[in-house]
């Protein structure tokens, strides 16, 4: 497939056209946020999320420009908003701990109340998951419930780490869609 094929395909929603496009695009965007982040888990978490929002966004790419300077630069883009934000909790967390001279220790172990609404609130999601199709359940299933690694997940059920990936991506998309209705 050719790639000016890929992207018009990939528009119509061709799920052919966006793992190609995957596959033929994710080592870059891959390197480039490991050499920003210097953490391989943050440049895969970026990664994904660049390709989700490319993906949602693909009608606005104009082809006069370079498809992968595009997917850079939503990339770069992600990347400066999560530092932005990380910035901003770091800056509030330490201005919050010392506006007061005194420390005051504080009980984090959750409430009788706190482990019922956390109880409801599995149940709710886990009602959620199950309107998935069944192979999005188990990707699920298997990387926030039983957290394996991106790797084993392709092993257990056989398929390319880059779909695996894209399953994952998809998934999310559909549980968020599923929840935000309600």
């Amino acid at each position: 497939m050719e790639l000016n094929e890929a992207i018009e395909n990939a528009k119509k929603n061709n799920q052919a056209a966006f793992k190609f496009l995957l596959d033929y695009f994710w080592n870059d965007v891959y390197g480039f946020q490991l050499k920003r982040t210097n953490n391989e888990s943050d440049a895969e978490d970026i990664t994904i999320e660049t390709f989700s929002k490319a993906f949602d966004k693909l009608h606005t790419y104009n082809s006069e420009y370079n498809f992968k300077t595009w997917l850079i630069t939503i990339s770069k883009n992600l990347h400066t908003d999560l530092v932005r934000k990380e910035k901003i909790r770091f800056f509030q967390k330490n201005n919050a701990s010392n506006v007061d001279d005194f420390h005051q220790i504080a009980d984090e172990s959750p409430s009788p109340e706190d482990n019922i609404i956390t109880e409801q609130n599995l149940a709710k999601l886990l009602r959620d998951i199950k309107k998935l199709k069944p192979a999005y359940q188990e990707v699920i299933q298997l990387r926030y419930f039983q957290e394996m690694s991106y790797k084993d997940i392709a092993s257990q059920i056989d398929e390319p780490i880059n779909n695996v990936k894209v399953k994952l991506l998809r998934a999310k998309k559909l549980l968020a869609e599923i929840i935000t209705k309600k």
